[in-house]
């Protein structure tokens, strides 16, 4: 039996995350009762083989009797009715830009401003993120993404830790992103834009890429900057981190970033790392 509660912030991705579970097999329970979910789990562990995989959603909407959650996972346990969570976090700024591209209400903020739900919703979940064994933070993810990581955990059976990366190649001209937790500024290294044949093309092209990449400046670089990745990434992962943004920036976005953010994520990418990664290229159409 895989028992999963699947929880976290209003608008990162619950219900997303529960077409996943369905579409893989998964028999699937949106908003149950918190007083429920003890029945439920102990008819679930009763019968043979009928439903051995089981996602259901918990969250806000639940409301005063979210509070009970810590006696129903107490009594799970007793029973050794073993189950997991999956929390679906999001930072604060995407989760109100997503509510006001959709007008929908906060559940906590029908009478408050979406920032003044978020905050509260926050402090109420703070039981169920610190039980939980999997956090996911959607802020930079696309729903395939997001797709991506719960195949990897809950389908592939894959080791999992709660660090996703995303690389994410800007221009300066149009500002550094703000959810960046490391820049580095490669305007210094050799720029296909004064070249006529290559101004018109990206970092995605070979012959830009080896434009770039073939001077021993940019192979210093990016020799100096795996090292430092390398170094830093686990110490991310064991410090609990669950979301890193490296920002990669060049004037316009176009070559030199792309560039690098490509060789990153090419390296950076092993089947058997312990952390998703996925690369963006913010500017790339501008």
């Amino acid at each position: 039996m895989r028992f999963v509660i699947v929880t976290g912030m209003s608008g990162a991705g619950k219900i997303t995350a529960l077409k996943v579970f369905e579409d893989n097999g998964y028999y699937c329970v949106d908003n149950l009762p918190v007083d429920l979910i003890e029945d439920f789990a102990d008819l679930l562990f009763a019968q043979t083989s009928e439903k051995n995989k089981v996602a259901i959603g918990v969250d806000i909407r639940s409301g005063e009797n979210l509070e009970k959650i810590n006696n129903v996972l107490l009594e799970l346990k007793k029973k050794e009715q073993n189950y997991e969570i999956l929390f679906l976090d999001c930072c604060n700024n995407t989760l109100i830009k997503r509510f006001k591209e959709t007008r929908r209400s906060h559940p906590m903020g029908e009478t408050d401003s979406v920032e003044h739900g978020i905050k509260a919703e926050r402090k109420k979940l703070a039981y169920l993120r610190t039980q939980a064994d999997y956090i996911i933070d959607t802020s930079n993810l696309l729903v395939r993404d997001l797709r991506t990581e719960i195949e990897k955990i809950f389908v592939m059976n894959q080791d999992y830790r709660n660090l996703f990366i995303t690389i994410l190649s800007f221009g300066f001209k149009y500002g550094v992103p703000a959810d960046c937790d490391l820049v580095f500024d490669v305007r210094f290294l050799p720029n296909p834009y004064y070249i006529p044949e290559l101004k018109h093309k990206t970092g995605e092209q070979q012959e830009v890429r080896e434009f770039v990449l073939r001077s021993e400046v940019s192979k210093k670089f990016l020799n100096k900057l795996m090292d430092m990745l390398k170094f830093l990434i686990p110490n991310y992962i064991d410090e609990g981190k669950n979301q890193l943004v490296i920002g990669i920036g060049c004037t316009g976005g176009h070559h030199r970033s792309v560039t690098v953010a490509n060789e990153l994520y090419s390296q950076l990418n092993q089947a058997d790392a312990n952390y998703g990664i996925k690369v963006a290229h913010r500017d790339i159409l501008r």
